[in-house]
């Protein structure tokens, strides 16, 4: 209460009578340890840093675009979008298993497996990332020559980064575990960034050329920096929590509930990527670099079914619960309301600046505008269903996600495959679109077939089957897949 009190002394004694209830409510929610709160404060931390993100991704990629034009920029943005997604899944799922069983062993007080764990899975991202690392090298040796000749030196360099990029992504998982939202957010989603355009800036000043290798080289640099210093930071921060002593290493226990997540999130991680990947093996870089400039701009929309996801997972883990399945029905319509309404809003105001948007990129991007609108109608289909894959991962069925996805995943790259031969880039936006389209589709039929639930914005709360709702011990399986890092 002293910060309320403090903060309420500096307002009229009339609007401080008014104010000061709410300020008493919110503290909780900013210093408070109960799990519930500490809940709550990563949720708000996460949402605020991503939007933070999304302003720096946005503003560095117009800079980059602008210096290197759209050849090099294509080229960089091809490579750099490969060694994130390779990065992520070398670890295999050990980022995301290390949140589930860290809490667990904390609870017990169960030191020993809590240093086992952390250090194993610094340990085994950095194995596996530099193992796929070493094949990658052998491939550009043996199948370089079929490979255009202007992506060698930026995909060797990409290369290097591998496995900075998945110790950094283990790390975010072990400082959420913790509840320690900006060392696990922070890093990855405005230190790199800002570091990536500060080393390319200054790399062009001291009279580098502004090419995609220049580029990569300041990725190294940037990547290397903030993987390092995060590790740095993190192990310190560890050792004063836990005191010195013996590991337990429980590798088979760890690694039969990581392959699973590794399954869902790996899926859903070449789906929301794998779109700039397949341009960019049709493609010239040119292109990639108009298709990236249009996704990226649209992708400011994507961040109202983002908010709406995280408010919306432990309103469903809660209801779950409960026996009661109009609260469930009421919940899950509630939620593709307000995913579809606002991003109709947000996504007609950025198409209609879409053009000047694009402008900032440089005068040829704006060839990419007719794809806004293409992939606009894409998102507005996932957004007309809303966070439906969290709502069956909050119910225990990841097996279920994971063929969602996969499926979603096949006709992303089926259509991209038979469109972008005929349709060059509006093939590749199509696609795209298209892939949501089905995403949308299948996740509307597993929820009305498994709970029986109509899910759309249009629909009123009502279950169309009867059934009883999974038991209990199935909901705990139920796991938060995090937000990747899906462009640079």
């Amino acid at each position: 209460m002293a910060a309320c009190q403090t903060a309420g002394r500096a307002l009229p004694p009339g609007l401080r009578n008014r104010v000061l209830p709410h300020l008493s409510r919110l503290e909780p929610l900013l210093v408070s340890a109960d799990p519930k709160y500490l809940a709550q404060r990563m949720a708000l931390v996460a949402f605020a840093i991503r939007i933070i993100n999304a302003a720096i991704a946005f503003v560095s990629q117009i800079i980059l675009a602008r210096l290197m034009g759209g050849f090099e920029y294509g080229i960089y943005v091809f490579v750099w979008v490969l060694a994130v997604l390779f990065g992520n899944l070398s670890c295999l799922g050990f980022h995301t298993a290390v949140i589930r069983f860290l809490p667990q062993y904390h609870a017990r007080d169960a030191l020993a497996e809590i240093r086992g764990l952390t250090l194993t899975v610094r340990v085994f991202a950095l194995i596996s990332a530099s193992t796929l690392a070493g094949l990658g090298l052998l491939g550009l040796w043996f199948f370089g020559g079929f490979i255009e000749g202007y992506y060698l030196v930026p995909l060797f360099l990409g290369i290097i980064c591998l496995p900075m990029i998945a110790l950094g992504d283990v790390m975010d998982g072990t400082s959420r575990a913790h509840s320690w939202a900006v060392s696990a957010l922070s890093p990855t989603y405005i230190i790199r960034p800002l570091l990536i355009l500060g080393a390319m800036v200054g790399a062009v000043a001291l009279g580098f050329a502004p090419t995609a290798e220049t580029a990569m080289a300041a990725c190294i640099l940037a990547t290397y920096c903030t993987s390092v210093g995060q590790f740095l930071i993190l192990t310190r921060r560890l050792g004063r929590r836990y005191q010195a002593g013996p590991r337990r290493i429980e590798f088979r226990s760890w690694i039969r509930v990581a392959l699973p997540i590794f399954l869902i999130e790996g899926f859903g991680f070449l789906l929301t990527n794998s779109d700039v990947v397949v341009v960019g093996l049709y493609l010239e870089p040119d292109k990639v670099a108009i298709y990236f400039a249009a996704a990226k701009t649209m992708a400011l929309v994507h961040f109202v079914l983002f908010s709406v996801k995280a408010a919306a997972g432990p309103r469903f883990s809660a209801a779950m619960a409960s026996a009661d399945r109009t609260e469930l029905a009421t919940i899950a319509v509630e939620s593709a309301r307000w995913s579809f309404w606002p991003s109709l809003m947000v996504g007609g105001s950025v198409l209609l600046a879409g053009k000047l948007l694009l402008s900032l990129f440089g005068p040829t991007f704006t060839e990419g505008y007719p794809l806004m609108a293409i992939l606009l109608a894409g998102i507005l289909a996932k957004a007309f269903v809303g966070p439906g894959e969290a709502f069956l991962t909050m119910a225990g069925q990841q097996s279920l996600c994971v063929k969602l996805y996969a499926g979603a995943l096949a006709a992303n790259l089926l259509l991209n495959a038979l469109l972008i031969p005929l349709f060059g880039l509006a093939g590749a936006a199509a696609a795209t679109a298209g892939a949501m389209v089905a995403e949308a589709l299948l996740l509307h039929v597993a929820v009305r077939r498994t709970f029986g639930i109509v899910l759309h914005a249009f629909a009123k709360p009502r279950f169309i089957a009867p059934g009883a709702l999974p038991r209990r011990s199935q909901l705990a399986g139920g796991d938060h897949r995090p937000t990747a890092e899906s462009a640079p």
